[in-house]
């Protein structure tokens, strides 16, 4: 499959493994590139030593393209993209954040630059800041999420008339008639979050995993809106958050309940009543932990059997 984002990457498919917070090491990263689609590291919880780590390691796993995902809100945010320039990686995936912080300074070292966005606004700031791509994220998604709450399948033909830089579509999306959809929406590639997260190489805790594969309809919500909006699973400490929100609680409250590591004690280490287990809806359609090279010729497959079907 040849598209704009293929060319652009150099990968088999038009397919991007999204770079999660304790969830995209170099595992899973390289597991992706070697299926043929975009692995993406995710720095946003990581030390910068332990990025570096990652980055050599999946630089050994595998010798086809991958990325790393920087969350613009990290804190030690030179140091990240210090190191990355010295690794050698080509493709960096920015979110969080205004792209024109950081795109011109990685596109003079040589580096192809996408940035996450989730409204046409912003959109348009990424092509004006000289972005390769956009990934255009809609409310459907797991993890940190726009304040807007527009839908993948409003955002994207929205975004489309907007700019002409090629557009990655996220949220939602999980199968390859998703990923037909999204195409004909306007999208030139995909990013899935939610389905990598539920493979065998994700850095996910199995009690995580499992319980994915057990969610249905509903059962995640998007939280936490006075800080930043988070879609998470339903657990003891949602409706710890969802109490304090009905009651109208301060952002400082609302900071307080959070704490620290909340995400990394759900997702990374299992704890699944304290945890902030954040995951899209689509994981309503996940039944099953697989490998990721199962789960991309799945969704290949199904992504040509759907388009043969819509043409006959």
């Amino acid at each position: 499959m040849k598209n704009k984002i293929c060319e652009l990457f150099g990968i088999q498919h038009p397919i991007i493994q999204a770079g999660m917070i304790w969830t995209s090491g170099w595992k899973l990263a390289s597991a992706a590139a070697n299926s043929g689609c975009l692995g993406l590291i995710g720095a946003g919880s990581m030390h910068p030593d332990v990025l570096r780590e990652h980055i050599q390691k999946c630089k050994k796993a595998t010798s086809k393209p991958f990325g790393v995902n920087v969350p613009m809100l990290y804190p030690e945010i030179d140091k990240i993209m210090n190191i990355i320039v010295e690794e050698g990686v080509k493709i960096v995936f920015t979110s969080a954040g205004n792209p024109k912080t950081w795109t011109s300074w990685l596109k003079e070292r040589r580096i192809k630059v996408a940035h996450v966005v989730a409204s046409v606004k912003f959109a348009v700031k990424c092509e004006e800041a000289g972005c390769d791509a956009v990934v255009a994220e809609g409310f459907e998604a797991g993890g940190h999420n726009g304040k807007e709450e527009t839908t993948t399948m409003v955002l994207i033909p929205m975004v489309k008339k907007a700019v002409k830089i090629p557009i990655i579509a996220a949220g939602g999306i999980a199968s390859g008639r998703q990923m037909l959809a999204a195409f004909a929406l306007g999208a030139d590639a995909v990013q899935i979050g939610s389905r990598f997260a539920a493979s065998e190489e994700s850095s996910n805790h199995v009690n995580f995993k499992k319980r994915m594969t057990e969610l249905n309809e509903g059962d995640t919500h998007l939280s936490l809106k006075k800080i930043g909006p988070v879609r998470m699973i339903k657990n003891r400490f949602f409706e710890q958050v969802q109490s304090a929100e009905d009651r109208g609680a301060s952002i400082e409250e609302m900071k307080n309940i959070l704490g620290k590591a909340r995400a990394k004690k759900g997702m990374f280490e299992g704890d699944l009543d304290e945890g902030e287990l954040e995951i899209g809806q689509v994981s309503a359609m996940l039944k099953e932990i697989k490998p990721v090279k199962k789960i991309v010729e799945e969704i290949i497959s199904e992504y040509n059997d759907a388009k043969q079907e819509l043409a006959s």
